[in-house]
């Protein structure tokens, strides 16, 4: 991956100070500032659970093999795309490693059922505990954003969906930098966008690599687990853990 001097440099400092903040969490809680913004990626607030239960009906008995595969090449070749310079958006990368895991499962390749199955992603809808601790957090000052390697238009969809509009500020979608999380220059979007300080900003994760590459930024960091999964082996641990947005929520709080 390319690296600028800049991003070499902001990655050093941030290591330097999340070394320095890490010996006690006394400390880090007496210097931090209180949080100001949520940065969302996608899936703590979107369910992707439908594109699974559509998989199972076009395919059945076939379904989790494909949806395993298909997410798998997914985010495969998003970081492979970045890694080579070579960035389309993610609606393309989604459509390009469904068409890879169709024909690597040997399944029925009619267009039609994949035709289908990208639809999905445009009908999504938000968790259910998504729009109470969203209003909440609103009310609280708190400014809010997407950022996420989905595309506008897939976000777009979702906040329709879910009735969600007017909470969040101007989607950060990666194709705005050219290159997917977790790369520095796409977390970056967060604190242009905002124009705040690191600490003042929580990154709320949906995955466990997304939550350690925005803690390598200096994002504080709050991991919405909702999956149950242990944290990756990748150095970086977020600030806190929690099954839901009421988790998130009660963290922001907690910030004063």
């Amino acid at each position: 991956m390319h690296m600028s001097r800049r991003e070499f440099l902001d990655l050093a400092a941030t290591g330097a100070a999340i070394g320095l903040m890490g010996s006690s969490s006394l400390a880090r809680t007496a210097v931090l500032p209180r949080v100001k913004a949520i940065a969302f990626d996608g899936f703590p607030i979107i369910d992707p659970r439908p594109v699974a239960s559509r998989a199972e009906d076009l395919f059945p008995g076939r379904g989790a093999e494909l949806s395993s595969a298909w997410r798998t090449r997914q985010f495969e070749y998003a970081w492979l795309r970045t890694l080579s310079n070579s960035y389309v958006d993610f609606w393309q990368v989604t459509e390009d490693a469904l068409t890879f895991a169709v024909r690597s499962l040997k399944l029925d390749s009619n267009p039609a059922k994949r035709r289908q199955l990208m639809q999905t992603f445009l009908e999504l809808k938000a968790w259910p505990d998504a729009l109470p601790a969203l209003e909440t957090l609103k009310e609280a000052g708190i400014r809010m954003a997407f950022l996420s390697n989905l595309t506008a238009r897939m976000l777009d969809a979702a906040v329709r969906n879910s009735g969600l509009e007017g909470i969040f500020e101007r989607h950060l979608s990666t194709d705005r930098v050219g290159a997917y999380k977790p790369a520095p220059r796409a977390y970056r979007m967060g604190l242009v966008a905002f124009g705040l300080k690191r600490e003042e900003i929580v990154f709320a994760a949906s995955a466990g690599w997304d939550a350690a590459g925005a803690k390598r930024f200096g994002y504080r960091t709050f991991w919405v687990n909702r999956m149950n999964l242990p944290a990756e082996e990748l150095g970086a641990l977020p600030d806190a853990t929690g099954a839901n947005l009421g988790d998130l929520e009660s963290f922001v709080r907690s910030t004063g």
